[in-house]
């Protein structure tokens, strides 16, 4: 009898316990766990990249060159292989991942603070400032970056330093347009104007209230741009323009791997792998966070 009185209930527990799982999925799907554990990963494995790497991402071993990985015969002393220099793949991949990282974080923060303080100097001041702005956005748009950025680095040389500078030039653009348009919106709005009204600075206007109301789609933006400066920083580093010897990228991995690509293609299938996955991961999340954040979705 009190099988039978308990199996409603049983029920009843099995439906909630579905009911939650499908919340959950709703709000968080497969491939979107799978960006952010892999972002996560990535982010590990950059700050924790001299504890991980298994030896000196320089150092030659000419007696173990092109050896291949465990899963093509190889053995565990280098799991992802040797390079035509002896050198670990693994250790020069954990290295890598940390550089690549560091330019795209980097160069995607300076682009960004680029385009929203020219967006917010476009919506304060209008008329001429304004019409400056915009000529520099349609400039800048229109010119292909990667013919600005091969012309500057054969012009000045190429340092770490001025590679990140130079790629934090690449979409700012397009911030700078968001910022304005929202600006203006948003000074068009009861909460700005009350603020300034009761003499608020515009610092303290633009800073302390515009921007946390329009920083969700900001923060879409910059989902956009940071993979787009992987792909570019690898792009660059492939042609040799970019993250320079002794240091190590993704890019710079496959551009030398290339010259292997038959006879040793470990080479360069791992630091692809990792581009491919990781602007894959960032392109997910950002979608993911644009349907979260926007207001007009919920």
């Amino acid at each position: 009898m009190a099988s039978i009185e308990t199996t409603p209930l049983a029920a009843e527990a099995e439906k909630a316990e579905r009911g939650k799982l499908s919340r959950f999925l709703e709000a968080y799907p497969p491939l979107v766990i799978f960006g952010i554990t892999w972002i996560a990963a990535t982010l590990i494995v950059a700050i924790f990249a001299d504890l991980l790497a298994p030896y000196i991402y320089s150092a030659l071993d000419l007696k173990a060159r092109l050896a291949p990985p465990v899963f093509m015969g190889g053995t565990w002393a280098h799991p992802l292989g040797t390079d035509e220099l002896g050198r670990d793949v693994l250790s020069r991949l954990v290295i890598s991942i940390r550089i690549s990282l560091l330019i795209a974080f980097a160069s995607t923060i300076l682009s960004a603070t680029i385009g929203v303080l020219l967006g917010f100097l476009a919506a304060h001041f209008r008329g001429l400032v304004e019409q400056v702005v915009l000529t520099l956005i349609d400039f800048q748009a229109s010119m292909p970056f990667m013919i600005i950025a091969l012309a500057v680095l054969a012009f000045f040389g190429n340092t770490l330093t001025l590679f990140i500078c130079l790629m934090g030039f690449y979409g700012w653009e397009r911030a700078a347009r968001i910022a304005r348009g929202l600006t203006i919106a948003a000074n068009e709005q009861g909460y700005a104007a009350s603020v300034r009204d009761i003499g608020a600075s515009p610092l303290r206007v633009y800073g302390l209230h515009v921007l946390p109301n329009i920083a969700s789609t900001l923060i879409v933006s910059v989902t956009l741009t940071f993979p787009e400066v992987i792909l570019l920083e690898s792009g660059l580093s492939f042609l040799g323009l970019g993250v320079q010897p002794p240091l190590t990228s993704l890019g710079n991995m496959v551009g030398y791997g290339r010259e292997y690509l038959q006879s040793a293609p470990w080479i360069l299938l791992a630091p692809s792998a990792v581009i491919v996955l990781t602007t894959f991961s960032i392109s997910m999340v950002g979608d993911w966070l644009r349907d979260r954040l926007d207001p007009t979705l919920r």
